[in-house]
């Protein structure tokens, strides 16, 4: 029979992380410079690039961390209870995602389209509802959210996949389980569960600096800069 991780030893973990390890931010930087050097590539080529490698190196600094304290997620294939938490991106991030799918094979950008239309035509009372919860000053809205069970758009509840899995935001690729899963099924906010969302830091203040670059350069593409940065609403919200 597995032996699963407690409360308490997941927590010991924790707190050994935070002795132990240190976050590498030059991992972040150097991911924008060295799009920045790239004067051959066009601006919304280096923006996209630049936003995909960023989110990759936030997964990359989490598997680091679980290996420097030798745990192991035990989020399971096909589970997606996490994938029915509200998600919310600025704006900036929005634009890249929606760039990014329009940049996929015209196959799965098509699948993709169709699925949005449905998600929007069978959830559209409910996200109303839902989408007006005030995540600035509402402490509880996440589980608000969460007891509508409306899923995530980007997730295909038929096989439960995310279908936009390598330019998932943040929230998605920080929340794991490391203990049994049956937390995730039993609890709608299980305290079993950690977050690594704080590498959101280091990932927006070197995305930030990036465009501030193309800003002072005089092109930012389709980013409005800076607004784009102060503008934050629901994932379901910016994709319709």
């Amino acid at each position: 029979m597995q032996k699963f991780l407690t409360y308490q030893e997941i927590q010991d973990k924790c707190e050994q992380l935070n002795d132990i390890y240190q976050i590498d931010e030059e991992k972040f930087y150097r991911v924008v410079e060295t799009w920045a050097d790239h004067n051959n590539k066009s601006i919304e080529m280096k923006l996209l690039a630049s936003f995909e490698e960023l989110l990759q190196v936030v997964s990359d600094e989490v598997e680091a961390m679980e290996e420097a304290v030798e745990i192991e997620p035990t989020c399971r294939l096909g589970c997606a209870f996490c994938c029915y938490f509200p998600i919310i991106i600025n704006e900036m991030e929005a634009k890249l995602m929606k760039k990014a799918i329009e940049n996929f094979p015209e196959r799965r950008r098509d699948s993709i389209q169709s699925h949005l239309t449905d998600y929007y035509e069978k959830y559209r009372e409910q996200l109303e509802e839902i989408t007006k919860l005030d995540f600035d000053s509402d402490q509880d809205f996440k589980s608000k959210y969460k007891k509508h069970l409306v899923p995530c758009p980007m997730l295909n509840t038929e096989n439960n996949q995310c279908m936009a899995y390598e330019i998932r935001p943040i929230p998605c690729r920080t929340y794991v389980n490391y203990t049994n899963p049956n937390v995730c099924e039993q609890n709608l906010m299980p305290k079993e569960t950690i977050s690594f969302e704080f590498l959101y830091n280091e990932y927006m203040g070197a995305l930030n600096e990036f465009v501030q670059f193309l800003y002072e350069q005089g092109d930012t593409s389709f980013i409005t800069y800076p607004d784009d940065l102060y503008v934050h609403d629901y994932l379901a919200n910016w994709l319709k």
